[in-house]
């Protein structure tokens, strides 16, 4: 059980970094999107698309990231 356990720990301290730039990219136009929702709200601006395209290509490339990193690609 213990050889199981110190297995695990190996595989997720190991620096599997794999698909962590994607997501990070990814959660950076999911914040960039928001807060200009926000603030065009705010303003009483009408929302273009292309903020509602930075959030849901922020969402796809955090998916992709947590993708990458689960399964190794």
């Amino acid at each position: 059980m213990r050889d199981v356990v110190r297995d695990e720990r190996a595989e997720t301290s190991g620096g599997n970094s794999r698909g962590a730039i994607i997501r990070l990219f990814g959660v950076i136009l999911i914040i960039l999107g928001a807060l200009n929702t926000m603030l065009s709200w705010r303003g009483g601006f009408e929302v273009p698309p292309l903020q509602a395209m930075l959030m849901v290509t922020g969402l796809l490339l955090c998916l992709i990231g947590a993708i990458r990193r689960r399964t190794g690609f």
